[in-house]
C-alpha cells in the first residue's frame, strides 16, 4: 500500500467517524418525529411561516451538528419563488449566534449550501453580504477566496 493509499484510507475512516458522530449528536438533540414532519413540509408552502427555519434546519446533515453544538443558526433574509412547472426557491441566508466570525464559517457556509441545494425545492442558496461585516479583514478575504459560496446584497 502506497503512502497516498494509506492517507486516503485514514481520511475515509475519519470522515465516516465524523459523520457518525454528527448523526448521533443530531439524534440526541432533536425529536425524530418532529424532524420527519419538518422534512415532509413543502418549503414553498411554509416560506412565510415560522416553520421555515426549522424546516430548513431539518434538511441539514453534518453541518447541523456544528450549528446546534456551537450555538449558531441560520436566518432567512430573502427568497424568490421561481415560476416553472415545479416551483422552487432561490434563498438568501445569514448565519446567527456563535457562527458569526467563527474560523470555521467557510466550511459551515459550504455545508449549509450543499445540504440545502440537494433539496428538490431549492434551486440556489446564497448568503447575505452583511455576514461579511462580522469578520475582520483577513477573515473576509479568506471567505471570499476560499468559501465556494456567493454573497449578495
Amino acid at each position: 500500500m502506497s503512502d497516498d493509499d494509506l492517507v486516503s484510507k485514514y481520511a475515509a475512516e475519519a470522515l465516516a467517524s465524523m459523520k457518525l458522530e454528527a448523526k448521533k449528536r443530531i439524534d440526541d438533540s432533536t425529536d425524530k418525529e418532529e424532524e420527519n414532519r419538518l422534512r415532509s413540509l413543502s418549503l414553498v408552502e411554509v416560506i412565510e411561516s415560522e416553520q421555515i427555519i426549522p424546516a430548513l434546519l431539518s434538511r441539514l446533515n453534518e453541518v447541523r451538528a456544528a450549528l446546534d453544538g456551537h450555538g449558531g443558526g441560520i436566518q432567512l433574509t430573502s427568497y424568490e419563488i421561481l415560476d416553472s412547472a415545479k416551483k422552487s426557491l432561490n434563498i438568501v441566508l445569514d448565519l446567527t449566534g456563535a457562527c458569526l466570525s467563527c474560523g470555521a464559517a467557510p466550511g459551515t457556509l459550504e455545508g449549509v449550501k450543499a445540504d440545502l441545494e440537494s433539496d428538490d425545492e431549492i434551486s440556489s442558496v446564497k448568503f447575505s453580504s452583511v455576514l461579511l461585516d462580522s469578520f475582520d479583514e483577513l477573515g473576509r478575504e479568506f471567505i471570499l477566496a476560499h468559501g465556494k459560496v456567493e454573497f449578495v446584497d
